[in-house]
């Protein structure tokens, strides 16, 4: 297990590590103000409650499978269930900061399958993302990471991805992708005709809050990645900082050329699809760089955007294209502007964009593969969807017996008399 290590870099990790577990708080407001009230508190719930999985499962399992000992570089066979009270702190910290990132990868299909999935379905599936899906992939990409031997298959023919991209980002986009692909689209997203119909979100400043809270932790994502306080962090804030930045610059411009106006959605998610853009060769590419992939990043998140609206795919907060388009984006930027000795991976220029291409194709059909073909057959078995009417009434209701303070019709309430369903008082609604 990683020795060593000063006690600067110590804190530097612990401290990353609650950047980034702040992510959680920020999917939490993104997903909350860009989805309707009635399923507020499901969406705040399934983040709390996929979070409390993770950790469970990634500390039994995952971890293990993800940083054990590599058998032929396709998964790791020890470091299962880890008492931690007998390892050294530095690898207490190597773990709490993986944990982080593990947590992020399954957060991700929270948003883009919000208000529909049931949560019991949503916790299984999490628990296959952060048991095997997620630490698989990263065992190829980041395996052997923690002692600076026996690596994973993608990371010793070359593959780089610093901070995640494709390792966190993609998979979480992929696994939700074959996600929605099943599930099918909130009932009235789409007319008759297959024409996309705007739900209004409840509360966009609460979801641009979650922007910055996101802003925050992916800072943290980033830095927290060179696993020590060294030369090398300022550069990797600033390439992280800019390219957020440009990425909401260029989501806003390029929705306001065509709406005649800064669409607030796009402007976060433009920021975000920056920073997940640049999270791949942020610590290998000048600050001109970093700014031209987060302006592509913005565009992609844009673009993708109307690309899954075309297909009939109805992702409630744009998930996919910020964290699975704009991490491809990334990942590939790597290959075409990253420095190559940075990278040392002694590959030429085209080498390296072929690995980096060969590593984004083994994320799509691992994750997607399994993802899609196990999601099918849970629903197959019952339905992960919620019934119709659960879903008119709201999640928060069906799934939680909950109301907050906005009126529910009586003929809805009536359809769930007798669930001990949680009532607002009248002096409480507005």
């Amino acid at each position: 297990m990683i020795q060593g290590g000063s006690d600067l870099d110590f804190l530097w990790i612990v401290f990353c590590s609650f950047l980034v577990l702040f992510m959680q708080a920020g999917f939490l407001c993104l997903e909350s103000g860009l989805t309707r009230r009635k399923n507020s508190i499901n969406v705040a719930a399934k983040n709390l409650a996929d979070f409390c999985v993770t950790t469970v499962v990634f500390w039994g399992v995952g971890f293990g499978v993800m940083f054990g000992l590599s058998e032929g570089g396709w998964f790791g066979t020890d470091r299962i269930f880890l008492d931690f009270s007998e390892q050294n702190r530095m690898a207490g910290a190597f773990f709490f900061f993986q944990l982080m990132f593990c947590g992020a990868a399954v957060t991700i299909m929270s948003g883009a399958a919000a208000e529909r999935m049931r949560l019991i379905f949503y916790l299984i599936i999490s628990v296959l993302i952060a048991g095997l899906i997620y630490p698989v992939f990263g065992h190829w990409a980041w395996g052997g990471l923690d002692i600076g031997e026996n690596y994973g298959w993608l990371r010793t023919i070359g593959f780089v991805d610093f901070a995640g991209s494709t390792v966190v980002h993609s998979v979480g986009g992929w696994a939700a992708l074959a996600v929605l692909i099943i599930i099918g689209p909130r009932r009235g997203r789409f007319d008759a005709d297959g024409k996309p119909q705007r739900i209004p979100p409840s509360n966009l400043a609460l979801a641009t809050l979650g922007g910055i809270f996101l802003l925050v932790g992916l800072l943290g994502f980033n830095a927290g990645s060179s696993l020590a306080l060294d030369d090398s962090v300022p550069g990797i804030l600033i390439n992280t900082i800019l390219a957020g930045a440009v990425g909401a610059l260029s989501a806003g411009s390029l929705g306001f050329a065509v709406q005649n106006h800064v669409n607030v959605t796009q402007f976060i998610n433009g920021c975000l699809a920056g920073l997940v853009a640049i999270t791949a060769g942020c610590f290998a590419v000048s600050s001109p760089v970093a700014c031209l992939i987060g302006l592509v990043g913005g565009m992609i998140s844009v673009g993708g955007d109307e690309l899954l609206k075309y297909l009939g795919i109805d992702d409630a907060v744009g998930a996919i294209p910020v964290h699975l388009g704009a991490g491809i984006w990334g990942t590939l930027a790597v290959g075409l502007y990253g420095n190559l000795e940075i990278l040392g991976t002694g590959l030429t220029r085209g080498e390296q964009i072929s690995v980096q291409l060969l590593g984004i194709l083994a994320c799509a059909v691992w994750v997607f593969g399994v993802a899609y073909i196990t999601v099918r057959l849970l629903d197959r078995i019952t339905p992960l969807r919620v019934p119709a009417e659960h879903e008119d009434a709201g999640l928060n209701l069906s799934e939680h017996g909950e109301v907050e303070d906005y009126e529910i019709p009586e003929h809805v309430l009536a359809e769930f008399r007798g669930t001990n369903v949680r009532q607002p008082h009248s002096t409480d609604r507005e």
